[in-house]
């Protein structure tokens, strides 16, 4: 029998947090969906991780027949991890889950009841976490967030939490979707009709370090910009025509200036500097956000793939 429901995971160098993930998830699935007429599957990506994180996986999968395991053959980030469990899974809904145990695995039910109401996709929507991360971590969130939903339309509370549920339409909608970078709820979003979201519990890493550093985070906002929205570039349309407003306005007011107090010109070469560095500066703004798109657009066009899959383990 298909699977009804597809839990998918990606997993980067977490070998401390398996063993309870393992534990608490099949505790869930055990208890919550019981009904053999509804019948589930866990397929985790191994992200290229360079610690005991597949084998673990391995021995998992030799008790568990309902676990597959798609082995990268290097690292290629979260987002093509989940790509890469995406292809293999076959349940009628798909919910995505952090392998770090801060979106505890007990809320998978209420993401699932949800599309069983006739949602296309479902976000979590974290609760508590200004207590528990920093402002270093929740501020670029915050940033995220909001140009998410000015770049879809689509004005959800919390764009970066992993846990969220997709229903089989939009998960094949996306496979299809062959660009290499791309921001998945973003990009569900564009082919989902119905979306919601709920809340959810939100805890601290239960161990190991967080993959999302500084500069991952500002990947992924020029990931989400430039993927889903030509606003960076309508931007500097507006920037230049205000610029070619505030120089014609400086040119005017210098000529003024000279016809009114000739004997006082010299003084204003500083703020002229002042002024030509601004405009070089926004210059080389525009030179690094067209750089940006025409540097995706070369990605692109040599269509190499999003991943490469070593072998998948179990679920024969």
């Amino acid at each position: 029998m298909e699977p009804y429901l597809s839990i998918v995971i990606p997993i980067y160098n977490e070998e401390e947090n398996i063993p309870v993930l393992w534990e608490r998830l099949s505790k869930v699935m055990a208890e919550a969906f019981a009904d053999p007429a509804k019948p589930w599957e866990v397929v985790f990506t191994d992200d290229g991780s360079r610690d005991r994180s597949l084998p673990m996986l391995v021995e998992i999968a030799k008790a568990e027949p309902r676990i597959k395991i798609v082995e990268f053959n290097r690292n290629y980030g979260q987002h093509s991890a989940i790509f890469g469990a995406f292809a293999e899974t076959r349940g009628r809904i798909i919910v995505t889950l952090d392998a770090d145990l801060q979106n505890p695995p007990e809320e998978i039910p209420k993401l699932v009841a949800k599309v069983e109401e006739g949602y296309d996709v479902v976000g979590g929507w974290r609760q508590g976490r200004q207590q528990n991360d920093s402002f270093f971590r929740t501020m670029p969130s915050k940033i995220v967030n909001a140009v998410t939903r000015k770049t879809t339309g689509v004005k959800l509370h919390d764009y970066g939490c992993m846990l969220r549920a997709y229903s089989r339409e939009v998960v094949n909608a996306m496979l299809l979707c062959k660009e290499r970078s791309s921001f998945i709820p973003a990009l569900a979003n564009s082919f989902a009709k119905r979306i919601t979201e709920v809340p959810v519990a939100h805890a601290e890493r239960a161990a190991g370090e967080s993959k999302y550093g500084l500069w991952k985070l500002i990947n992924l906002q020029f990931d989400l910009l430039t993927s889903f929205s030509l606003l960076p570039l309508q931007m500097l349309s507006v920037l230049g025509v205000l610029i070619a407003f505030l120089g014609f306005a400086l040119f005017v007011g210098l000529m003024a200036y000279r016809f009114l107090h000739p004997e006082g010109t010299v003084g204003g070469v500083f703020s002229l500097f002042a002024l030509l560095f601004f405009f070089v500066g926004a210059q080389f703004i525009a030179f690094g956000l067209l750089g940006e798109y025409i540097g995706r657009i070369y990605q692109e066009v040599r269509d190499r793939p999003r991943y490469m899959v070593k072998k998948v383990h179990g679920a024969e």
